[in-house]
């Protein structure tokens, strides 16, 4: 467990396919000046998402709602940890308008965890939702959400919303999620993935997680194993690549090849769609799930 969480006194060499593009275009830096001024946030900033460029040139983003300050700290994770301010009541208003001036078809809607508040912002993903389907009817929308304490009550509160995709993170095989993310349960968050398909059989769900952490290939094969036995649909695996120094170091860089099979795998063992590849983040291509929903 410590070689996970030492510090490190410089960073690990990555191999020549961890590569990304610099921004060239316009709409990169035109999404960047709309987020500013709406007072938004985007998990591909916060969390220092290798594709931004990528996807910000597309056109694409994934909205961080209720601050950018997360009241816990996972070893693997780049966001700001700290005491968060109070909710904006404004902001599923600026959310909405800022997807409507964007022309966006399909957006991802995630939130740092907000242990502070009762209900975890479920009500706030709510109120998200609805102002975003007020101002454009056709657009799919995926939430990516914390655990909400494992509060039952505020789950069902967002399936009550209906989002056309439900995910939430599993994060890391069983082992190593013990390890470095130290107030979350493993256990809990399949069982909470299963807890939405029995409160809606139709709703659609997804998982993601990270490798580099230190676990083996069965670890891998068993974590992909829990999620179909809870029903999820949709699969990302990307490579985890270490923030800072102060994070959880890289223990190993996965070739392409052997996402190409672990992806292979996931549409063998049912799921209906699987994105895997070094820079695959949970959002990553998430419009590609508009054919399911």
């Amino acid at each position: 467990m410590e070689q996970l969480i030492q510090i490190q006194t410089k960073p690990t060499q990555k191999p020549d396919w961890i590569r990304v593009k610099l921004p060239t275009q316009k709409q990169y830096f035109a999404l960047k000046n709309l987020l500013r001024k709406s007072k938004l946030h985007t998990v591909c900033e916060e969390a220092a998402c290798p594709n931004i460029y990528e996807c910000f040139s597309r056109g694409v983003a994934t909205f961080m709602i209720m601050g950018d300050i997360c009241t816990r700290y996972c070893h693997y994770c780049h966001v700001k940890t700290g005491k968060p301010v109070a909710l904006d009541p404004a902001e599923p208003e600026h959310l909405a308008s800022a997807i409507n001036a964007l022309g966006l078809h399909y957006v991802v809607i995630t939130c740092v965890t907000r242990d502070d508040l009762p209900d975890g912002g479920a009500a706030h993903f709510v109120a998200c939702i609805d102002a975003i389907r007020e101002k454009n009817a056709s657009c799919k929308i995926e939430v990516l959400t914390s655990d909400f304490s494992y509060n039952d009550d505020a789950l069902a509160l967002v399936v009550a919303a209906q989002p056309d995709v439900f995910s939430h993170n599993i994060e890391a095989p069983r082992r190593v999620y013990r390890m470095v993310r130290k107030k979350g349960k493993y256990e809990e968050s399949l069982r909470l993935l299963l807890k939405i398909k029995e409160i809606n059989p139709s709703q659609q769900t997804k998982s993601g997680f990270m490798l580099g952490l230190g676990e083996n290939e069965d670890e891998i094969i068993e974590v992909m194993g829990d999620l179909r036995m809870v029903g999820c649909d949709f699969l990302t695996i990307g490579q985890y690549l270490q923030p800072t120094l102060k994070h959880a170091p890289v223990e190993k860089f996965y070739h392409p090849s052997e996402f190409s099979r672990f992806a292979v795998l996931g549409k063998e063992m049912g799921f209906l769609h699987v994105e895997a590849g070094p820079l695959v983040r949970s959002s990553y291509r998430a419009d590609r799930l508009k054919e399911f929903v």
